[in-house]
């Protein structure tokens, strides 16, 4: 057996799936860059698979979380830095066909290229072994920090939520401003306004830094959004 053929075998040993065709599992380890018989059609197939697996495991795993808890927590773990250290822990940096001057640039260890084998092998192992089998592998290499992780760790802090409240209806950003600066310099409290010039409203918040005064304004800001934006509320209008 050549020194590829271990380092297949052995990724195979991984993936907990021994390809029947070697050539599909050859095709999900190629890059465009190497020819026309390339990752991207498995690439495809892989990224619908992976986010059915990883939403059914959050499902499973989440029983009394949202939507909106379960989808920012997919979103963290199927985004390129996740996928690529999936990709390091499979050893796919040495596997990766890619064109020579890909390579000289140091392609096998690009984040993105790693990225897409990864799904492009999570597509090769759904469309030889099916969904089970798929579901299996993802669960492999997600369901450990799956279990590890609560759901309210990955929520938007209130700057970021009050700003995307505002872009679903279509209304301007907020903006804040130090409104007044309490204490002495070594232990000073920062208040900061936060206002929505198009409702005509602002909010105040405390804190020890500037960012901190703003989270807490927003937050204020959100509650009252929130509360106002009711049926017959000028947000309805």
């Amino acid at each position: 057996m050549s020194a590829m053929e271990a380092r297949l075998d052995a990724l195979q040993r991984r993936l907990g799936h021994r390809f029947t065709s070697a050539a599909l599992l050859q095709r999900a380890l190629t890059h465009r860059s190497f020819g026309s018989d390339d990752n991207e059609r498995l690439e495809f197939l892989g990224d619908a698979v992976l986010s059915l697996a990883v939403s059914e495991l959050l499902f499973e795993r989440f029983s009394g979380s949202d939507e909106g808890d379960l989808t920012r927590v997919r979103a963290h773990l199927v985004r390129e830095d996740s996928l690529h250290r999936a990709a390091l822990s499979l050893g796919l940096p040495e596997l990766m066909r890619l064109s020579e001057g890909e390579a000289r640039g140091g392609g096998a260890l690009r984040p993105s290229i790693l990225a897409d084998a990864v799904e492009a092998l999570i597509g090769a192992v759904f469309q030889e072994g099916g969904y089970t089998r798929a579901r299996a592998l993802v669960q492999s290499l997600f369901g450990e920090i799956i279990q590890a992780t609560e759901a309210d760790s990955w929520s938007k802090d209130a700057k970021t939520e009050l700003q995307e409240w505002l872009q679903a209806r279509r209304i301007a950003v907020p903006a804040y401003r130090i409104a007044a600066t309490l204490g002495q310099a070594h232990a000073q409290t920062f208040e900061v306004e936060c206002a929505v010039a198009a409702l005509n409203l602002a909010e105040r918040g405390q804190g020890k830094s500037r960012r901190a005064a703003e989270q807490e304004a927003a937050g204020r800001m959100l509650d009252t959004l929130r509360k106002t934006d009711q049926p017959g509320s000028p947000l309805q209008a």
